[in-house]
């Protein structure tokens, strides 16, 4: 997939395959959700081939992505703060990208360290909806590798928000 803007969605259940359209609304690949007990995804081409995975580590917050032969590409990670949303994502591609979001906003920037916009992605779902995601992007990363990261950062905000309900 090109850079540019692409639409995909999380089901209510976080389980099954999802499509991924470009702004005209045609599919341009899936993602497939693994399991409703699991995190994991992986993003397909519009052909079916594996591209980019995504998942938990083990006993970590941490959100690895592999290419479709299942070698690490890149580590997303949480930081810790009091009133905004901040993630880094260190990818062995594209450097270190730096994501984040006001405290109540569903809106967020995806910034290189050079301070310049790489991305920008936004929750565009209602409350009692699953996640629908918009992603506009314009970095030198894959398209698939761009949705395994704003599926990582989703994953992360609902650990923390499950979390916090406890």
């Amino acid at each position: 997939m090109k850079s540019g803007k692409a639409y995909f969605r999380d089901n209510f259940f976080s389980s099954g395959e999802t499509d991924i359209t470009d702004e005209r609304e045609w599919k341009v690949g899936s993602l497939d959700l693994h399991s409703m007990f699991g995190s994991g995804i992986t993003v397909r081409d519009a052909s079916g081939r594996a591209v980019v995975q995504g998942k938990f580590r083990i006993l970590s917050n941490r959100w690895i992505v592999s290419d479709g032969t299942d070698r690490e590409i890149g580590v997303l990670r949480a930081k810790l703060t009091f009133f905004a949303k901040r993630f880094v994502y260190e990818s062995a591609r594209g450097g270190v990208l730096y994501i984040e979001s006001p405290a109540f906003s569903n809106e967020y920037e995806i910034k290189t360290e050079a301070g310049t916009t790489a991305a920008h992605f936004r929750k565009i779902s209602g409350m009692f909806s699953a996640g629908a995601f918009e992603l506009d992007n314009r970095s030198e990363l894959s398209m698939e590798e761009m949705i395994a990261v704003v599926m990582g950062v989703h994953a992360i905000r609902k650990r923390q928000q499950n979390s916090a309900a406890t």
